[in-house]
């Protein structure tokens, strides 16, 4: 990340913690969730926030606190599937106000009617980067002509590789390393994105029948590519040491298990190579995975004012710095990129080299069908 070509791209899940304790000073545990939820009142000066696991909030929701005086109700969650099934399970009660999908996910959101769209006049919008409202990532957060998404924060799923024993250099790293017969049992993966790695590496080389992103439109089109897949997946199926599937397990990979190159975010590499362990993370030549990140307003949330407030702290350059700091991410607020610490702009501007900006790869809106299809495509993959 640099900070005079962090966002072109657009237009075409600090650190994180290895084990978080079930409360912490930032939030407290899923488990007791109902009961910290219920503690606030409507129209209170309380905030009730759902979102990720495995990252430091402490100093933005502190900030957040100390300009308004709202107090965040923070309850994590690993992984966005959970989100999702948190909430199905408590539509209509008001549990949660906020929530911090990505933009892939809002038609998802939109359709099962979960949330409510913001009032843009009140989030200071005017504060955010134009190409992250505008450009392709920009577009999945409007539905309808309003908006349900508000950007936070961005980043990216690439490779991270063990330095010493599995050394990469851009220009020649592929997606095509993950399936590299020397490091059998060695690798780890995201389920559906190591699924998604193949598919674009074989649409590369002219060997999936469709174009890998026309099957985010037609389910038989997304099928008859991802049976192309899951035929090409078997080498890959031999390399992986361990799945992964939200920080910590990502992390552990890496700590505990043997693996020395895997597809993992940004943030994780970042933690280990801080932690001491000998990684780098480098985007591969088809270009990185990328994802926007942002906040949704629930459609029973009790505390809209507060979330409107969270989110024009969020927006500026003081709250959007310490966000993206949290997350290991690109903030979204202008001029906070200037806020980061150099060993954020460090490991950016190492992994994204040359045109790497240019090649990111952005995760493509995911329908409730569109999402069906694939976990039933990663338990085949899981179980083959």
């Amino acid at each position: 990340m640099t900070t005079d070509s962090a966002f072109p791209a657009a237009q075409g899940s600090v650190g994180r913690r290895t084990v978080l304790k079930a409360a912490t000073a930032a939030g407290l545990g899923m488990l007791a969730a109902p009961a910290i939820v219920k503690q606030a009142l409507s129209s209170s000066g309380q905030l009730n926030f759902m979102g990720w696991a495995g990252y430091d909030f402490k100093p933005a929701f502190e900030g957040f606190t100390k300009e308004t005086g709202i107090k965040m109700n923070f309850i994590e969650q690993p992984e966005q599937d959970t989100f999702t099934a948190q909430a199905k399970a408590t539509k209509g009660q008001g549990m949660y106000d906020i929530c911090e999908p990505t933009a892939d996910r809002v038609a998802n959101w939109v359709e099962q009617d979960f949330v409510q769209p913001w009032n843009e006049k009140n989030i200071g919008l005017e504060l955010v980067e134009s190409a992250l409202l505008e450009g392709a990532a920009g577009k999945m957060e409007v539905q309808g002509g309003k908006r349900y998404l508000t950007p936070s924060c961005w980043g990216t799923e690439a490779i991270t590789f063990n330095t010493q024993e599995a050394p990469q250099k851009y220009g020649e790293c592929s997606l095509s390393v993950l399936w590299d017969p020397k490091y059998e049992g060695k690798v780890t993966v995201r389920p559906h994105s190591g699924l998604a790695a193949i598919g674009r590496y074989l649409e590369s080389v002219g060997k999936l029948p469709h174009p890998f992103n026309d099957g985010f439109k037609d389910e038989k089109i997304m099928r008859a590519n991802w049976d192309v897949i899951l035929q090409n997946s078997k080498q890959l199926k031999k390399n992986v040491a361990q799945f992964w599937k939200d920080e910590n397990t990502a992390q552990g990979a890496f700590r505990a298990n043997g693996c020395v190159i895997g597809q993992t975010w940004d943030s994780s590499a970042f933690q280990l190579k801080q932690d001491g362990v000998p990684v780098s993370y480098l985007s591969p030549k088809e270009g990185a995975f990328a994802w926007m990140q942002g906040m949704i307003l629930f459609k029973d949330a009790k505390n809209v004012e507060q979330a409107e407030a969270w989110i024009r702290y969020l927006n500026s350059p003081k709250g959007s710095a310490a966000w993206g700091t949290a997350f290991t991410a690109n903030p979204c607020g202008k001029g906070a990129i200037g806020l980061l610490s150099q060993a954020v702009k460090d490991q950016y501007n190492s992994a994204f080299p040359a045109d790497a900006l240019a090649k990111l790869w952005w995760w493509q809106s995911q329908p409730t069908w569109y999402l069906g299809v694939r976990n039933e495509y990663a338990d085949k993959f899981q179980a083959s």
